[in-house]
């Protein structure tokens, strides 16, 4: 699941606004609406800072080469 359709879902189940959302993670309401719109650069940050109310972060995970 990509994080815009996360983000969405999770603020829809609980009823949340995006002025909600961007009140209670502490962002501005513009930064919730790029998200949610899919714009392609973010701050992770601020990302992180919405996604820590839903107990979740952006985070790395090492992709397994195969030997050539």
């Amino acid at each position: 699941m990509k994080i815009v359709q996360f983000i969405k879902e999770k603020r829809r189940n609980l009823g949340l606004t995006q002025t909600d959302l961007a009140m209670k993670s502490g962002v501005g309401l513009r930064f919730v609406r790029d998200l949610e719109q899919g714009k392609p650069t973010l701050r992770l940050d601020k990302v992180n800072q919405i996604l820590a109310l839903f107990g979740s972060e952006v985070g790395v995970i090492k992709k397994e080469v195969e030997d050539e």
